[in-house]
């Protein structure tokens, strides 16, 4: 049986072996434990974790609670639904090359932070001067990022409505014309920007890692644990959807319904992680690409290791782009990490997929 509830094919051709499973998930919750560890220990500047954890007014206790321990925390949430987003969205379309942001998702999310950026808007309280207590200190950026990201999901959705239920590639593509228009709008507003605020839009586009409130990490962390449980959940149904939907409806598998849970499920997860870092790409491709040479391409297993693999690579590398600080004299945006990074391995991947006729 499949995580899902339907038969596995004859052959067991997605045999599932416990005791390797639950290895391979020790192992990899070890890695982001160690990974967190050292992202949140280490930075620019060099600090005392015993005068953090005794002293609490400090400025070691100050750096680590307040501004390394939250970034790894955000760190780890967004890395976490970038990858298992990218392995849900390859298996659907059965491609390796797939990745989170042809949905659409980035195009609405960065033109809605765009906007709020430009304007000079920081906080809710200045969208709505009425509006009280702990909602109007929120993030502008983030809320309009999170707004349009919402609005793409459901402009690209019902733009495919039809076809959707028949084949993925309708909303991609329509999700891939919608980042166009997007990229378009995005030009015309840092065209007409002021220079002083075409900095924190372009660190936005390139994506960073910033300093969040415990109650939007909260948010996020309980947004990406649906997604993701989402997608763990039918991960079984997602392995019979690669024999093709007429052999996995044969099977059982409700075909239209699965893929429609798995786009929202991956749109609602890249939503959550753009509307707080920006774009940072790369993490949905590289990790679960790896992950499936390495162990195979069965969902169930590939889920929750991309989630764990993603957590660990994003915060790894906003840790190299910390302590590269002294080399630049500013804060290095993580997304240019993770590109130049990812960028080659993406390569030297396409290049074996090629010599071996995978191409």
């Amino acid at each position: 049986m499949t995580s899902a509830g339907t038969p596995t094919p004859a052959g067991g051709a997605y045999g599932f072996s416990a005791p390797r499973a639950v290895a391979l998930l020790g192992g990899f919750l070890a890695l982001a434990c160690v990974s967190f560890a050292l992202t949140a220990r280490f930075g620019e500047q060099s600090i005392s974790l015993i005068t953090a954890l005794t002293e609490p007014t400090s400025s070691d206790a100050l750096i680590f609670w307040e501004l390394r321990l939250p970034r790894a925390l955000l760190g780890a949430i967004v890395g976490a639904g970038l990858a298992a987003s990218g392995t849900t969205l390859q298996g659907l379309l059965r491609n390796p090359l797939a990745e989170p942001f042809v949905l659409g998702v980035s195009g609405g999310a960065a033109l809605g932070a765009t906007l709020a950026l430009a304007v000079g808007l920081a906080t809710v309280g200045e969208v709505a001067p009425g509006l009280g207590g702990a909602l109007s200190h929120l993030s502008a950026p983030v809320l309009f990022a999170f707004a349009g990201a919402g609005a793409s999901i459901l402009f690209v959705l019902s733009s495919s409505r039809g076809a959707a239920a028949r084949a993925p590639y309708a909303a991609l593509l329509t999700g891939v014309i919608f980042n166009a228009f997007a990229s378009a709008a995005i030009t015309l507003i840092k065209v007409m920007s002021t220079p002083d605020r075409i900095g924190g839009i372009l660190r936005w586009l390139v994506g960073m890692l910033q300093f969040e409130t415990v109650g939007t990490l909260a948010l996020s962390a309980l947004l990406q644990a649906g997604a993701v449980g989402v997608m763990w959940a039918l991960s079984g149904r997602l392995n019979l959807l690669s024999l093709g939907d007429d052999d996995a409806a044969s099977l059982g598998v409700p075909v239209a319904a699965t893929r429609r849970w798995l786009l929202l499920a991956s749109s609602a997860s890249v939503a959550g992680a753009v509307s707080l870092t920006g774009l940072i790409g790369f993490v949905g491709l590289i990790v679960p690409h790896l992950l499936r040479l390495a162990f195979g391409p069965d969902q169930r297993l590939l889920v929750p290791l991309s989630a764990l693999g993603g957590a660990s690579f994003l915060m790894l590398s906003d840790l190299l782009a910390r302590l590269a600080f002294p080399l630049f004299n500013e804060d290095l945006p993580v997304g240019v990490v993770t590109a130049l990074l990812g960028g080659p391995l993406f390569l030297a991947l396409l290049r074996r997929r090629v010599r071996l006729g995978q191409v």
